[in-house]
């Protein structure tokens, strides 16, 4: 779980670690989310997790699934469950294209980050290819180039 602060000690975003590490994010697209209200003071305070969650087409609705939630600590008998699948909320135009960009085959749709706009949460999805092994060893040398140079440049100031 990965999450920033805002200035009066929310969580403004909650992002997913492993999606640049894992996969080559090709498209990006921001997505509501149907939430209960103790769900809504859950990622307030910042209790949730994103790193194992997927999405799925069924039945015409794009499900969030094995994303975590934890149960509101002052909840009651009404709190909710913390691996519940989740619907997102989009467009019919905009789930046919993800359909025909998953069926391809070897993609998925992945959620990069979890944040709040205008007092509503918002799920950014990304549809994702997964890497080899390999193409991390390489991504990892690129990082490490990068990180020199800039230190060197750094250091030439």
């Amino acid at each position: 779980m990965c999450a920033k602060k805002q200035k009066d000690g929310r969580f403004k975003e909650i992002r997913n670690a492993k999606v640049f590490r894992d996969y080559f994010v090709e498209d990006k697209l921001e997505t509501g989310i149907v939430l209960t209200g103790t769900e809504m003071k859950s990622i307030r305070s910042g209790r949730a997790q994103i790193t194992d969650a997927f999405a799925k087409i069924e039945k015409g609705e794009v499900i969030l699934r094995n994303m975590h939630i934890d149960e509101y600590a002052f909840g009651n008998i009404h709190n909710h469950q913390p691996k519940r699948p989740r619907k997102l909320l989009l467009h019919r135009k905009e789930i046919d294209r993800l359909n025909a960009d998953v069926s391809q085959g070897g993609k998925a749709l992945v959620p990069v980050r979890m944040y709040f706009k205008q007092g509503l949460v918002k799920v950014e999805l990304a549809v994702c290819t997964g890497k080899k092994l390999y193409d991390k060893r390489e991504t990892l040398k690129k990082k490490t180039q990068m990180q020199e140079i800039e230190r060197e440049m750094r250091r030439r100031r």
